[in-house]
C-alpha cells in the first residue's frame, strides 16, 4: 500500500484519531460507573427519583 508523501500524516491521522476514540469511550465508561454509584448512595440515604412517583395520582392543588 502505498501512501505517496503524505504517508506520515495521514498514519499520524489515524494514530490521533484512535486516541481521541479511546479517550471517549474510556471517559464514558468511568462517567457511567461514577454516576451509578452516586445513584446508589442517594438511594441509600431515602432519596428517590421524581420518576417513580409520576405513575402516583398526584395530589389536587389548593388554591389559595
Amino acid at each position: 500500500m502505498d501512501l505517496g508523501p503524505h504517508a506520515a500524516f495521514i498514519w499520524a491521522s489515524y494514530a490521533i484519531y484512535s486516541v481521541v476514540v479511546a479517550g471517549v469511550i474510556g471517559w464514558l465508561v468511568w462517567d457511567g460507573a461514577r454516576l451509578k454509584a452516586r445513584l446508589l448512595e442517594l438511594e441509600a440515604k431515602g432519596v428517590s427519583r421524581r420518576s417513580r412517583s409520576m405513575s402516583a395520582k398526584p395530589a389536587a392543588k389548593e388554591e389559595s
